[in-house]
């Protein structure tokens, strides 16, 4: 408690006017030992707070209650970066709980992370991919060849390139010595290569020879493992010679 230091005081035989009296109460001032001059000091005869630099001086966090402190009392951009609690490297503050919750330190990369680093992607609408599953799906899409060597297909040979989504283009060429062949599906290793599921058409051009008549070509009775091809040439009235072909399938 404050203890107030009287403006006047009397001597023994002094004798006591209003004059007098009124002096002692209104020069009256807080005793500078009423404080303890750490957490309150007086100044121009009023109590305050402390104010000061001093880690040891001023209001304490002590002195301040536990909650004491609300939203409304911090001010506008007033919690700095280096204010905030440190958190681990890769890690983001957000919310990927599903639903609304207190910000949390997430991972970029990972299974519960911004980022989800799987190659086979997905369709999820609140998932990121990474660089790697972007490259993998791209080289998905465009496919693997079955070519080998220097990985051109030589005149006569075949080959085939699966697509992303299991799209097949087989291609080639085929002599065709007599009005019609059977062409049989092929890898570039000359094994047999059917298509497992369907085949949606076959594209053939004649290879024209200079000085001849007109070549053509045609094909028929598609088959998952092989087609007719037919081919003519008005000159001779006989075969056509060598016919390039594409074929898609799945």
């Amino acid at each position: 408690m404050a203890r107030f230091v009287t403006g006047k005081t009397f001597g023994t035989t002094e004798t006591v006017t209003a004059a007098l009296l009124n002096q002692a109460v209104n020069d009256a001032a807080i005793s500078t030992d009423s404080v303890d001059n750490s957490t309150i000091e007086v100044n121009s005869n009023a109590l305050r707070l402390k104010d000061s630099a001093s880690a040891s001086t001023g209001v304490t966090t002590a002195k301040i209650a536990d909650n004491a402190v609300t939203t409304a009392k911090i001010a506008g951009n007033a919690v700095t970066l280096a204010k905030m609690a440190t958190q681990a490297d890769q890690t983001v503050l957000g919310n990927v709980s599903g639903g609304t919750a207190v910000p949390t330190a997430v991972p970029i990369v990972g299974a519960a992370g911004i980022l989800v680093n799987n190659d086979s992607l997905g369709t999820d609408d609140t998932k990121g991919a990474t660089q790697g599953n972007i490259k993998a799906f791209v080289e998905n899409l465009i496919g693997t060849a079955d070519k080998s060597g220097s990985g051109v297909v030589a005149e006569g040979t075949q080959g085939s390139i699966t697509l992303g989504g299991g799209l097949i283009v087989k291609f080639g060429s085929v002599d065709v010595n007599s009005s019609s062949v059977t062409l049989t599906f092929k890898d570039s290793s000359g094994s047999n290569s059917p298509f497992p599921t369907a085949i949606y058409g076959v594209m053939v051009t004649a290879q024209e020879d200079a000085g001849s008549g007109a070549e053509s070509a045609g094909v028929s009775d598609l088959a998952l493992g092989s087609c007719t091809v037919k081919g003519y040439n008005s000159s001779s009235g006989g075969a056509v010679g060598r016919v390039f072909f594409i074929a898609i399938g799945h």
